[in-house]
């Protein structure tokens, strides 16, 4: 038996079998214009600047959302976890008012997730995370 015999097979077993990744539960449709405004319950946090946003328990109503006016630490640090924690008890099972809005990319949309600006009772979730002291740093 050949040495590419061998590396096949075991190319197949690394790869092909790797486990997915963790996914967040968000499957509704995205808003595609800037300026879409949508609203409900943050449902899901991802990190410091990514969340779920649904009107109803379905994740396949719930809208993805990327803050417009937060970038977050990565979330494989430790400021990046502390970032998501802030986002989760700020935000977790509130009622949140979203507007759509282009990115840097000038797209209303990034990685499968709405670029958005939201608001709890008036007050931008980027302005309340950097009012509890979560830096910014991510991408």
């Amino acid at each position: 038996m050949n040495k590419c015999s061998l590396l096949v097979p075991a190319i197949f077993v690394l790869f092909g079998f790797a486990a997915p990744a963790a996914a967040d539960p968000c499957e509704g449709p995205l808003p595609k214009q800037p300026g879409a405004t949508f609203g409900g319950t943050i449902r899901y946090v991802g990190d410091g600047d990514s969340l779920c946003v649904g009107r109803t328990n379905r994740p396949e109503e719930w809208i993805e959302v990327r803050l417009a006016d937060f970038n977050a630490p990565e979330l494989h640090g430790s400021a990046g976890e502390a970032a998501k924690q802030t986002l989760t008890r700020i935000a977790f099972g509130r009622s949140v008012l979203c507007r759509a809005e282009r990115g840097r990319s000038e797209r209303v949309i990034s990685f499968d997730r709405v670029i958005a600006r939201c608001q709890i009772d008036g007050r931008s979730l980027g302005d309340a995370m950097r009012a509890a002291g979560v830096a910014e740093g991510g991408h």
